[in-house]
């Protein structure tokens, strides 16, 4: 495991560098730059290319994508075109709020989807079954706006139970249970669309399970219903879920974008859109980085997780 491991990280450093050359190259690519939403339109076009220049968006792509990676060896993320921030601490500003509501968001989803998906297995086209069936598909077709806009507009503005948006009421004192009541919403909207693809995966790959012969023997031996299901059913469906859940890793990095929105929530999500509007080159390098770690490092969690969950897989 320890070797495999080892290889793993070793293949991921040429894939990351070709994934930052194809994210830069992308981004220069793009019209307008940073220059052209921050000055005076009056400004002469002497000081738009002093500003150009301060700044280094003159030289060709080669040279910036270089002095990019050099700073980045370096431990140096830039600074921000917009604010003059270091990006790492914009990041690190960020990074925080977008963890905490996508995790509590990712957790109540799987806590909620997991054993639904097998109950609906254990008992097809019963009642269980298409509870979950309902959840599923609602969790799939409604749009996250429109399920935030509904939220906020049942449960804050009518019902008056939740704040309407933000992390922390404004001008209050801060307090743990004061974020959770701005936690609830936008981590709810945000496990209602995760529920229903867990759900759905769930159930098909406990349905796939339940007809295996290692199943069919664990009942003839008289083993409890409840130690079937947990040790054999349930670890051998856990290896779909486990997959998406890795794919799904870059999402608390990178923050859910349209939620965050939303909600007013101080994510990394709200962080990439003003840094789109804003054509902060450095800020969208660094949250792209962090987001193809992400899915790197998430693929290769998966990869250990499969041999711990299903003892079949082994890797040498």
């Amino acid at each position: 495991m320890i070797r495999f491991i080892v290889r793993r990280l070793a293949i991921m450093a040429p894939v990351l560098l070709g994934i930052t050359l194809l994210n830069f190259l992308l981004i220069d690519l793009a019209p307008g730059d940073a220059v052209d939403l921050m000055i005076d339109p009056s400004m002469s076009e002497a000081d738009r290319m002093a500003r150009r220049q301060a700044l280094g968006l003159d030289q060709p792509w080669p040279v910036r994508y270089g002095k990019w990676l050099g700073q980045l060896a370096a431990g140096n993320l830039g600074f921000s075109f917009t604010t003059y921030q270091p990006v790492a601490d914009r990041i690190a500003e960020r990074l925080g709020p977008s963890l905490l509501l996508t995790t509590v968001a990712t957790l109540v989803a799987y806590a909620v989807a997991v054993p639904l998906g097998i109950a609906s297995a254990l008992r097809p086209y019963s009642w269980v079954d298409y509870v979950g069936g309902f959840v599923a598909v609602s969790g799939v077709s409604l749009p996250t706006f429109f399920l935030s806009l509904a939220g906020i507009y049942v449960f804050a503005l009518r019902l008056g139970w939740l704040p309407t948006g933000g992390m922390a009421t404004l001008g209050g004192e801060a307090s743990w249970g004061d974020v959770a009541r701005h936690l609830v919403l936008p981590a709810t909207v945000l496990a209602l669309t995760n529920v229903g693809m867990v759900v759905r995966l769930t159930r098909s790959s406990a349905l796939e399970a339940l007809r295996q012969d290692y199943v069919r023997t664990a009942r003839a031996k008289g083993l409890a219903e409840w130690r079937v299901v947990s040790r054999h059913v349930l670890r051998n469906s856990l290896v779909p879920v486990i997959t998406m859940a890795g794919l799904q890793l870059p999402a608390l990095i990178g923050g859910a974008v349209i939620t965050e929105q939303v909600f007013q929530w101080p994510g990394m999500g709200s962080l990439t859109i003003q840094a789109i509007l804003g054509r902060d080159y450095p800020t969208l390098m660094a949250i792209n980085l962090l987001a193809a770690l992400a899915v790197l490092l998430g693929g290769l969690i998966a990869d250990v997780l499969y041999a711990v969950v299903d003892p079949r897989i082994r890797y040498e």
